[in-house]
């Protein structure tokens, strides 16, 4: 029996409720419609569309901070999300938006090539489900996209046929595992149709997220760019002339990293 779950979207800020579904939808992402009473504004916004939001459930600002509200709001007073959207069908608007990113998660290469991140990260992270947990992007005013795979030790341990509290280094080493993680890249590779969602390269990390140097924010999904901070010889070690050997490399026929 089929179960429908109904989809809803918004922020603290939107108190929170600004967007559902309530009707059965196949894609992932998918926000539907605005809420009774919301105003929306679609900004362009490099390749993106940006998406603003204006109602009586939208904060008017921050306590006591009129720096972060003077940031947060356009001329207009329409508040700045931060989120990218798409029309679901742009031939039938009643079909609602779809989620399209952060507008400034995106980054581009030294090639000036744009990259979307939650597009890419998201194409990983199906790709070696369901051995990965999340995924940190590296790759900007670099030549290629690298990623930093936090992985689902669980998922590890029983694919390897090793008991559930085997350490993390030692799951990560097991052929098995390591050459699951080389293939699901592999396979991607061969997908991808230019630089912009290409993983050339890939460290699979032993160590998970730490809540304590910032790296989960407090609503539990990752911070990339504390992750990028902290980790930064990880992410030097993905772009070094002479990788080392926990670097999954993932060529696309005809190409080179």
């Amino acid at each position: 029996q089929r179960v429908m779950i109904i989809t809803g979207y918004g922020s603290t800020e939107t108190a929170p409720f600004a967007f559902t579904t309530t009707w059965p939808v196949e894609e992932a992402g998918h926000i539907g419609l605005p809420a009774a009473g919301m105003e929306v504004k679609l900004v362009p916004n490099g390749d993106k569309t940006e998406l603003r939001l204006k109602g009586p459930n939208v904060t008017p600002g921050y306590w006591r901070d009129t720096e972060k509200t003077a940031e947060a709001f356009d001329e207009e007073g329409f508040y700045k999300i931060g989120d990218a959207v798409r029309f679901a069908d742009p031939d039938d608007l009643g079909k609602g938006l779809v989620f399209d990113g952060r507008v400034t998660e995106d980054f581009k290469l030294s090639t000036g090539t744009w990259v979307n991140f939650s597009a890419v990260r998201a194409s990983v992270i199906r790709a070696c489900a369901p051995l990965v947990r999340d995924v940190v992007l590296t790759g900007l005013d670099r030549n290629y996209i690298g990623a930093l795979i936090f992985p689902d030790l669980e998922a590890c341990a029983r694919l390897a046929g090793l008991p559930l509290d085997t350490a993390a280094e030692a799951l990560l080493a097991h052929p098995v595992v390591r050459q699951k993680f080389a293939d699901c890249l592999e396979g991607l590779a061969q997908q991808a149709t230019g630089s912009s969602n290409q993983v050339a390269r890939a460290l699979v990390m032993s160590a998970l997220p730490d809540i304590d140097k910032g790296e989960v924010t407090d609503k539990g999904s990752i911070n990339q760019r504390a992750v990028l901070a902290h980790r930064a010889e990880l992410v030097s070690a993905l772009y070094a002339d002479t990788p080392g050997p926990d670097i999954i490399i993932c060529l696309r026929k005809g190409t080179r990293p």
